[in-house]
Order: C-alpha cells, then structure tokens, then sequence
C-alpha cells in the first residue's frame, strides 16, 4: 500500500497568448475544468498502473458524490478523507503559453483542516503539497517516506523544510523547486543531494536525473506530441513509486516514472491519459529495452 498525503482540487486549465508581467494582461484562448490536486494525481496514478493506494487528502462539502468522487473510487483509491462542509474543494488555476511554460495560482480551500489534524503514523507515504508542519509530522512517524514540495514551497520555513529532508528516503523535485530549496536552506544543489538517500529531479524536455546508492545518473524525455505540460511531474512519481513498491532497480523506476509522464502529456488534464501497466510497460520497452 502507498498512501499519498496532500492536495485534492479541481483544476481549472487555460491556455494564454502569452504570460503577462506584472500589470499586464494576456488572451485566454481555450479554458477547461478538469479533475485534479498533485497528491489525487499521483494517486489514480498509481492505481491506473495496478498499485495499491490511499489518498489522504481534505475535500469540501461539494465532494461527496461528485463525478470526482466517483472516479476516484472507480480507479480503486481508497479515500481517507477530512471532509470541510462549509468549504469547497481546493482549486487549481493554471495558465500555459504556447512555449508550455507555466503560471498557477492555487486556492486551498477545505485544504486548510490539514493544519487541525493530527498526522497519522504511516507504512509506505508520498508527501505530496500540502501543509508544512502535517508534512513534518507524517515523515517524522513514517517507516518510508518520499517528498516532492510542489508549488506550495514557498509555505515552507527553513527549520520545517530540515525536518522532512532528515526524514525522508526519497526527494523529488523539478529544477525550479531545487533552486527554491536551495535559497531557502542557503545550501547548494549537491549539498541538498547529500542530505538524503535518494534525489529525483526533473528537469521538463531534459528528462530527470537520480542521484541515490553511491550513483548518479540521467533518463532522458521520451519524444512525444506534448499537448498539456500539466501533471507531468505526478505522473512521474506515480510511475516511479509504483515501479519502486515493486523493489525495481532504481534507473527503472525512473524510466517508468518517463514512460507514465509522456502518456499524460499527451492530453490536456492531469489524470485524462494515465497508462495501466502493460500500456506502460510497451512504451518503456519500446524506448529502454526488456523492463526489469
């Protein structure tokens, strides 16, 4: 069982004629509501590819019996929620330019009961966005733990941010959030690297690159039709955390952490065209060889 801890929200997707500086302004050209929230994503992620999960998550008084609801219980999530009923569910609002690059703003919502709740003692957890001092609670009780700060980084104190890297097995991260931890705890990226066992850092159409047992190396991106930049990042922890519950080699999983994030990059929306196994597993041997 992988239980993922964080964020689930309904994501509101639009595409811009360009990201407008301060004052500025911009056209949106195409705007989509979809389903959404890095810790939900990670776990029909996870589910789509045959894993067993629960979401630990907040949701408003407007969840149960949604289509969101639904879906989430189709895939096989199992839900362990803090339900807010005078709140709605946390709302994303993402931005994308024609280049992919992208702006979010984020409304926490019944997200917030995450800081009135006492962390449980987990197995096998990824902490995904959500509140800080939760987060430190969960690593320090957790026997494994992964991290992956997400767009609420700016949240975190330097003293919190300490606590989970001394805790956790695993940190990801995309370039952005390593330079943000890098200025928050004054230290450099191989300084970070070495407060813990296992590093994962992606780096968009550069592919990602795992530090962890004494090596270091990289997997490059897989040449795909890019339609939606949104979600590749849960993808990728969906599909590498699946492969690691399974005890694969290290450069496996982040291959299949590769091969799971170029299927949802290919359609708009974050869980629209998550691969079970075998649809992933044809991409990766197609692209690395026999998967092992």
């Amino acid at each position: 069982m992988i239980t993922v801890v964080g964020h689930t929200a309904i994501d509101h997707i639009s595409r811009v004629s360009h990201l407008p500086g301060p004052n500025g302004s911009a056209s949106i050209t195409d705007r989509r509501v979809l389903f959404g929230g890095g810790a939900a994503n990670i776990a029909a992620g996870i589910a789509r590819l045959g894993g067993e999960v629960e979401l630990l998550s907040a949701v408003g008084g407007d969840f149960a019996g949604s289509d969101y609801d639904r879906w989430l219980g189709d895939l096989g999530v199992r839900k362990r929620f803090y339900t807010v009923y005078d709140a709605h569910t946390a709302t994303a609002f993402m931005f994308t330019d024609g280049h992919g690059d992208q702006i979010t703003f984020f409304e926490w919502g019944a997200s917030a009961a995450f800081a009135q709740e006492q962390p449980p003692s987990l197995d096998f957890v990824h902490m995904a966005t959500a509140d800080p001092l939760f987060n430190r609670g969960i690593a320090e009780r957790a026997r494994f733990a992964s991290f992956d700060p997400g767009q609420d980084l700016h949240r975190y104190e330097a003293g919190d941010l300490e606590a989970i890297l001394d805790a956790i097995d695993i940190l990801f991260a995309n370039h952005h959030e390593v330079e943000g931890m890098c200025r928050l705890l004054g230290i450099s990226r191989d300084a970070l690297v070495a407060r813990v066992p296992v590093a994962v850092f992606t780096e968009g159409r550069h592919g990602s690159r795992v530090a962890g047992g004494g090596t270091e190396f990289s997997v490059p991106a897989l040449p795909v039709r890019m339609t939606d930049p949104t979600g590749a990042g849960d993808a990728y922890r969906a599909g590498f955390l699946t492969a690691y519950r399974r005890s694969l080699p290290l450069e496996t999983c982040a291959r299949a952490g590769t091969v799971t994030a170029s299927f949802a990059v290919e359609v708009e929306g974050c869980q629209t065209n998550l691969p079970d196994w075998e649809s992933m597993r044809s991409r990766y041997e197609a692209n690395f060889g026999a998967l092992i």
